[in-house]
């Protein structure tokens, strides 16, 4: 058995995937520690690994993104926010997680540290030092890869890929860009990595933090993401994590009506973007009032229903609203989710092959909305504020339209054919 490393950003929606990858290799025999967020202390002991908490500088509570990151929320959402994101809450903590993951391997000496993507100190070990200097170095795709392909646009505006000799000279053109637009993020990233004795390499930051890694294992499979002829062989695509067990919870008073004789239309925000609930949940709920579906809202608060109700005036009668569900209940009796297009809960829809209307801004939600429609699991309406008449369209084409649920129920056999814990303690055995 060996010594592993785990480590992962201090939000919920990378560190969710690295505890489920830790409490496996536990499981396996494998001795394993932890380094995350300090929130996640309780989660990551229940694992069976030992816990080592970030430093300050580099930890947060992503419950409230705006107070750990003041100035964040007096940005709109958009390209302005996403460079802020890009700067303060992945590159700026680069030197602090470094040093702590360095400091943990000087008394847990580990033969691998498995990551999350967007973990970028995690980097500097495999830019530091040859390979059989250090610990195999293995990255973890918790969100749409940014790898720049002859065959891809540039990761951001989820642009889907353009076929032939014109797509190639478009996505030619838009890296070059993006390459040029992304130089001052690269150089200071560069001074960072540099402070702590690391050379970052020249060429777009976004292909290191793919390439540099000895191994990049995608958390999807490649019904889900774009075909790229230039990929590194050190990635590929290796399934969505399969899900925990569903926690005990209190079935509502209308779960009953979850049948066949009518669709069931599910609508979230996701789990961590529920402050505004008018983005998606209230026009959706609007748009679906006078529907012949049931249409089941999931505020992921706990004052979600009132504040919901609040917002809308009056409930409509098709809608049920609900503060928490397990989705891997849920999603069984679902016919479309409503979704601002988190990676995670996305492939969860398609695990239970449910299609989707996805309607995301910020962060990877519009690579991934773009996927969704690309892979023709659903739609992406390309805005994280949809039109009421908008989303009641796109809820209805792909109601109506069984292409949609046929290939959602593709890629759900096809990620049902993956094993990716299996893929991963496969390569930690391999690593000896």
């Amino acid at each position: 058995m060996s010594r592993i490393i785990t480590v992962a950003m201090p939000a919920h929606g990378h560190t969710g995937p690295l505890l489920a990858i830790t409490a496996d290799l536990v499981a396996r025999g494998h001795e394993v520690a932890f380094l995350g967020g300090s929130r996640f202390a309780e989660a990551a002991g229940a694992t069976g690994a030992r816990f080592v908490a970030l430093p300050p500088v580099a930890d947060f509570d992503d419950r409230d993104i705006n107070a750990a990151f003041p100035g964040r929320a007096e940005l709109p959402a958009g390209p302005e926010r996403a460079l802020f994101d890009v700067r303060h809450i992945f590159i700026d903590p680069i030197p602090a997680q470094y040093q702590a993951l360095q400091a943990l391997l000087a008394e847990f000496p580990a033969t691998a540290v498995i990551g999350d993507s967007l973990f970028q100190g995690m980097l500097g070990l495999a830019l530091a030092r040859p390979k059989g200097e250090r610990p195999a170095v293995v990255s973890i795709g918790t969100a749409p890869p940014t790898l720049q392909s002859v065959d891809t646009a540039p990761f951001g505006p989820g642009l889907p890929p353009l076929a032939g000799e014109q797509g190639r000279q478009r996505n030619l053109a838009l890296n070059a860009e993006a390459t040029r637009r992304g130089e001052p993020l690269r150089q200071y990233a560069a001074a960072l990595f540099a402070s702590v004795g690391v050379a970052l390499p020249e060429g777009p930051r976004t292909d290191t933090i793919v390439r540099a890694p000895d191994h990049y294992l995608q958390l999807t499979v490649p019904g889900f993401e774009y075909p790229r002829s230039d990929a590194p062989a050190s990635f590929r695509c290796i399934g969505a994590l399969p899900p925990l067990a569903a926690a005990e919870f209190e079935t509502p008073s209308w779960w009953h009506e979850l049948t066949d004789d009518r669709p069931v239309v599910v609508v979230t925000q996701g789990s961590l973007a529920h402050d505004d609930l008018t983005e998606l949940l209230v026009p959706a709920v609007r748009a679906l009032a006078d529907h012949e579906a049931l249409v089941v809202a999931v505020t992921a608060r706990p004052d979600g229903p009132q504040a919901l109700a609040e917002r809308l005036g009056t409930l409509p009668g098709n809608v049920r609203v609900a503060g928490y569900l397990p989705f891997e209940r849920l999603l069984p009796h679902a016919d479309v989710l409503v979704s601002n297009g988190g990676y995670g809960g996305v492939h969860t829809a398609l695990r239970h092959g449910v299609p989707l209307v996805v309607a995301g801004a910020g962060e990877d939600k519009p690579e991934v909305a773009a996927r969704v429609q690309w892979s023709g699991a659903g739609l992406d309406l390309r805005t994280g504020r949809p039109a009421e008449a908008d989303l009641a369209d796109a809820v209805g084409q792909v109601l109506g339209e069984p292409a949609f649920r046929e290939r959602a129920r593709a890629l759900s056999a096809e990620l049902a054919a993956h094993r990716p814990l299996d893929a991963i303690a496969e390569l930690v055995a391999a690593l000896g």
